[in-house]
């Protein structure tokens, strides 16, 4: 059903892609305006300095971009994808040493940010109705009673429009211009914990060492409170990509990060475990190092607004960023890009109803990668913003999310359910709140807790971090009782 004669996408990442995929179906055609030239193939771009960085495809992400471009998966990984289930193909250091090996419900696709939209930008360019313009600058919008009507260019030219995504990202400029026009300025939650990540891209040996049965190295942070070098304190990937390729990365929450290549290399040495850096060792430098310090959690509510704009909607992080740690932005925003579908196709027309109702849904999504970020975030004191706690209540997350954290990654080591739910409390398929919800999974963590103090462990745990992880499948091991 036609819902318009054009419809306008503001950004082409990845969160523009799946838009332009969302509207396909409902208008005549669909224009992409993006500022950079894009690659034709899998390539860096200046827009998207986050592509240097590893990124997770969760499984919603992995859902929702199927789902509005079928096939996506398939492609991704006919490209380089690795298609790998974590707990069997990841070193997992956490708490004070190494965990076991063995199988779970939880899959991943690992591939870098580039090849992630070179796929995608493929995928919408089989849409006959979608036209993508490269090295485009949009300098403003058009609004007539209230409603979005059209863009304006750096060139002069306007762009009539029925339909508008701003997919612009943390720098989008569309707020100014609806404040500029009218609208009060929106209400923004916000919160810095001040993370910070280096990244250095490596070519893998051509034949792995016979001891690295892993592909993925994640080394968590220390929860000792004792004296110990800051990188102790880092989150550490050796994060598999396409092409025989690692990203080795570092991140942290309030400290300083290497910039150099030999201050990258030296931090490596500190870390919990030699593994990494003995890892960097056997593989070849394939870039610089590059730090990224933009990670603030950043929800502009416009949600809140009593006369929301008509002809215009928010997908990715124009509406709402988070920290990149948690691997949340393109399946947030492709989530949204599907919610839009969804609503689109009920839609008898675009009217102020039909946005209304968009934002409320939308609030609903956003809520449940948003409320998971605090969790973590706000706890640590070097955070800043609007959703900071009183110091009384960010020294109780600050003692407990970190425990709490390793209570449920050992659970689901021991017990099916609570591996299924943390699998999809990861994955963004639940919240964390209806997780700790379910009688079954906190009868399970209980179960697991007063099992550990005991010393009776099903699944062993606490391996030398300073050896390397263990190979052994401790799959047979008896998961507890449903």
């Amino acid at each position: 059903m036609g819902l318009g004669r054009s419809a306008v996408v503001l950004g082409g990442s990845a969160a523009g892609l799946c838009a332009a995929g969302a509207l396909a179906p409902y208008f005549d055609q669909v224009v992409v305006l993006e500022r950079d030239e894009l690659p034709a193939d899998a390539e860096h771009r200046r827009g998207v300095p986050q592509s240097k960085h590893p990124h997770f495809l969760l499984n919603a992400g992995r859902r929702t971009i199927g789902a509005l471009f079928p096939g996506f998966e398939d492609e991704l990984i006919a490209a380089g994808g690795l298609h790998l289930m974590p707990s069997m193909d990841a070193a997992y250091l956490d708490g004070p040493g190494w965990s076991a090996r063995k199988r779970s419900s939880m899959t991943m696709i690992y591939s870098s940010r580039i090849l992630i939209e070179r796929v995608l930008r493929d995928k919408v360019r089989e849409l006959a109705n979608v036209v993508i313009r490269e090295g485009v600058t949009v300098t403003g919008l058009s609004v007539q009673g209230g409603r979005v009507t059209g863009v304006d260019l750096a060139t002069a030219e306007h762009i009539d429009a029925d339909f508008v995504v701003d997919a612009m990202g943390r720098g989008s400029s569309v707020g100014s211009w609806l404040v500029a026009a009218g609208w009060p300025e929106p209400e923004v939650q916000t919160l810095d914990a001040k993370v910070t990540y280096t990244s250095r891209w490596y070519a893998l040996p051509t034949q792995r060492p016979a001891s690295w049965w892993w592909q993925h190295l994640v080394i968590m942070p220390t929860l000792d409170k004792g004296k110990h070098p800051a990188e102790h304190e880092f989150l550490v990937n050796f994060f598999p990509i396409e092409g025989n390729r690692v990203i080795a990365c570092m991140g942290s929450w309030g400290l300083e990060m290497p910039r150099t290549n030999d201050a990258f290399v030296d931090s490596a040495r500190r870390v919990r475990t030699p593994l990494f850096a003995a890892a960097m060792e056997q593989c070849a430098p394939a870039s610089e190092v590059h730090l990224t310090r933009s990670t603030g959690n950043r929800w502009r509510r416009y949600d809140r607004w009593a006369t929301p704009p008509q002809g215009l909607v928010f997908i990715g992080d124009s509406i709402c960023a988070f920290n990149p740690f948690y691997a949340q932005g393109i399946s947030s925003a492709s989530g949204s890009a599907l919610l839009l579908r969804e609503h689109l196709s009920r839609a008898a027309r675009l009217d102020a109803g039909f946005y209304a109702r968009f934002l409320v849904a939308q609030r609903k999504l956003l809520s449940v990668p948003w409320r998971l970020a605090m969790a973590r975030d706000q706890g640590y004191a070097c955070a800043v913003g609007t959703e900071m706690l009183p110091e009384w209540r960010r020294r109780i997350v600050a003692a407990m999310s970190g425990p709490a954290f390793s209570l449920i990654v050992g659970a689901a080591r021991e017990d099916e359910v609570v591996d299924e739910h943390f699998g999809k409390v990861f994955n963004m398929d639940e919240s964390l709140a209806d997780m700790m919800r379910n009688p079954r999974v906190i009868a399970g963590l209980v179960r697991f807790g007063i099992r550990a103090m005991l010393g009776r462990r099903r699944v062993p745990f606490g391996f030398d971090p300073q050896v390397e992880p263990p190979a052994t499948d401790y799959s047979a091991t008896p998961a507890a009782a449903r």
